[in-house]
């Protein structure tokens, strides 16, 4: 998707994301080869001009990759492991000009979406489910990176993810976002980073911690109707817990075994 930034620094940004396919033959940032074939999950966002790319942000779901050559470098998750497929709809590749009405209507309910949890109220002062149903339709599917995993409808996220998620991490402070843009029903942002959060324990089954730590995260947003219905997250995981003293991609390497 292309478009521009509808945040205060403007610009011209355009979108990717997918999976980079191919043969795991060589070692990467350690991580010993299988000789099998292997995804690696990426987004990016890149700012144009004058035609040419001068900014990118990019994302890559490394835990992912991991965890498919038997690296498992989270103890628990609380949600399915699978490779995250695109679109429901199979609309997710925009080479034709998109209705201006349509995007309008994605940016404005991500922008409600993001006001609306600002205040962190839902499971406190009134159910989550009640929440988070005024941003999603009840047939949300939520995309998440390796070590929380994917979810199916706003029962089972608010279980499985946004529960869990609120109530393992605290301290919470919203850094703001670099990029918010939409094109026809698709949209998202990231920050650099978006949030900064304290780990009191238990999420991600990973100890607690007295430190706050930076969260980089890109979403991405389809929408049906009037309301948000399918959400694919990256999160560089990997940071937030290596600033909290937690290397695992370290760890899981010490541990790994070449596979022939």
């Amino acid at each position: 998707m292309a478009g521009h930034n509808s945040l205060e620094a403007g610009g011209v940004w355009v979108v990717s994301m997918g999976h980079i396919m191919g043969l795991f033959d060589k070692p990467w940032l350690g991580i010993l080869p299988t000789g099998k074939m292997a995804f690696l999950r990426y987004c990016e966002f890149n700012r144009i001009e004058n035609n040419k790319i001068s900014e990118t942000a990019m994302y890559f779901d490394i835990p992912h990759l991991m965890t498919q050559v038997g690296m498992n470098p989270f103890p628990t998750q609380t949600a399915a492991h699978l490779v995250q497929p695109g679109p429901l709809n199979h609309d997710g590749l925009m080479f034709d000009n998109q209705d201006e009405t349509e995007t309008k209507k994605t940016l404005e309910a991500i922008n409600y979406m993001v006001q609306d949890i600002k205040g962190w109220t839902g499971g406190k002062e009134e159910p989550l489910v009640q929440e988070l149903a005024r941003s999603w339709n009840d047939d949300m599917i939520w995309w998440g990176p390796a070590g929380i995993g994917a979810t199916y409808t706003i029962e089972r996220y608010a279980k499985q993810h946004s529960g869990p998620f609120r109530e393992g991490l605290d301290k919470r402070i919203f850094n703001g976002h670099i990029c918010r843009m939409s094109e026809g029903s698709f949209g998202g942002f990231f920050g650099w980073p978006n949030l900064t959060l304290r780990p009191t324990g238990g999420f991600m089954g990973m100890p607690a911690s007295e430190k706050s730590a930076e969260m980089r995260v890109i979403d991405i947003y389809s929408r049906q109707g009037d309301k948000l219905t399918e959400n694919w997250i990256f999160i560089d995981l990997l940071h937030f817990w290596n600033q909290l003293g937690v290397d695992l991609l370290k760890r899981a390497v010490s541990h790994s075994v070449s596979i022939d």
